[in-house]
């Protein structure tokens, strides 16, 4: 078994199986999450007999395989990763100067099929288990030497995107769990306002992130209207704009005005980037404490759409920021790499 994303409660279970006292339990938690160590051997305080009953016994500390590890340009490293039935992910670190961000996939592929995005044209193999998306991360930190770990203000692996590989509210439940590991004081201690959990839209999921997790909403929003995002995004025929805003309502009520939703926004040409649209976009939100993301739609091979134009894209965000509300455009990173947002994907032809 491995011990990476038990929660508190399990792996006090496992350590009472082997005869062990509870306060067992947070030692061990510290060895794994806090300290970061792969190898019982050298947890020094939980005594000699206790190593040994967790190595005879079949217990592991395994992060996935790295199958692959590539590095651009702008310092962006991917990983592709491999866990041990053979399926694999990616996983990218976006750095900024003195920080950055881990951007984590929670499933195989994904069942949303997206036009404009290179993952759900692989279609959806499983769901990971919380473990797997916990280990992400520690294998992230391992590749960085980023362990024990450091205070808030002195780690470079500073925040996390769950906006990799997959719906994140299409496998809640392990989402929940390996949000709930991380975000512990006493271990990898991530700060939930360092969380951001973006959703294509699944709507009931939506509020149920604000009572149990409290971190940041993102929305792939893409379109102002629905006859366009029925177009390019097949969920909002299930979960169309006027329930997906009703529930990002419900999210503010729960979780405050002042945690603004991120609408992000691919640029399409000649498809969503009109002054019409925007204004449109502007109508739809009302209400809400929001700010758009702009991206820069990020083409790959077998994809008709294209990007808009960088002067239509900058007037779209000028429209935007003129009636107040912030519309920044996103630098793409790692494109060289495939490492940008929209690009990933994970086949065994790429392993």
């Amino acid at each position: 078994m491995n011990l990476i994303g038990l929660s508190r409660q399990e792996l006090q279970a496992e350590l009472e199986k082997l005869g062990e006292k509870p306060f067992r339990t947070k030692q061990l938690w510290h060895w794994i999450y806090f300290q970061g160590k792969k190898d019982f051997s050298e947890m020094t305080t939980l005594g000699k007999p206790l190593r040994q009953k967790l190595e005879v016994n079949g217990y592991t500390l395994d992060r996935p395989e790295i199958i692959r590890e590539q590095n651009a340009l702008d310092r962006t490293r991917k990983w592709l990763f491999k866990f041990t039935d053979g399926q694999s992910v990616e996983t990218v670190y976006i750095p900024e100067e003195d920080r950055g961000a881990v951007c984590l996939s929670t499933q195989v592929g994904c069942p949303n099929g997206c036009v404009f995005c290179h993952t759900g044209s692989q279609k959806l193999t499983r769901n990971l288990t919380a473990g797997e998306i916990v280990a992400q991360f520690m294998a992230a930190r391992d590749s960085y030497g980023e362990w024990p770990t450091p205070s808030q203000e002195t780690r470079y692996l500073s925040n996390i995107v769950v906006m990799g590989m997959g719906e994140p509210l299409l496998n809640y439940d392990n989402v929940k769990k390996a949000l709930q590991i991380i975000m512990d004081g006493e271990g990898i201690a991530l700060s939930k306002r360092r969380i951001t959990l973006s959703t294509c839209g699944i709507v009931p999921m939506i509020p149920r992130v604000a009572e149990d997790l409290g971190v940041k909403l993102a929305i792939s929003l893409h379109a102002p209207r629905n006859d366009i995002r029925d177009q390019i995004m097949p969920i909002n025929r299930k979960y169309p704009l006027e329930e997906l805003i009703a529930a990002c309502k419900k999210f503010q009520e729960i979780g405050g005005t002042r945690q603004y939703i991120t609408m992000e926004y691919v640029m399409l040409d000649g498809i969503n980037d009109s002054d019409a649209d925007a204004r449109e976009l502007m109508r739809l939100v009302k209400g809400l404490a929001v700010k758009f993301n702009l991206i820069p739609f990020n083409e790959w091979k077998g994809c008709p759409l294209k990007c808009s134009p960088a002067k239509r894209i900058k007037q779209f965000s000028a429209l935007l920021e003129s009636n107040n509300y912030a519309a920044p455009v996103r630098q793409s990173r790692g494109q060289e790499i495939m490492a940008a947002c929209g690009q990933l994907k994970s086949t065994q032809s790429n392993a």
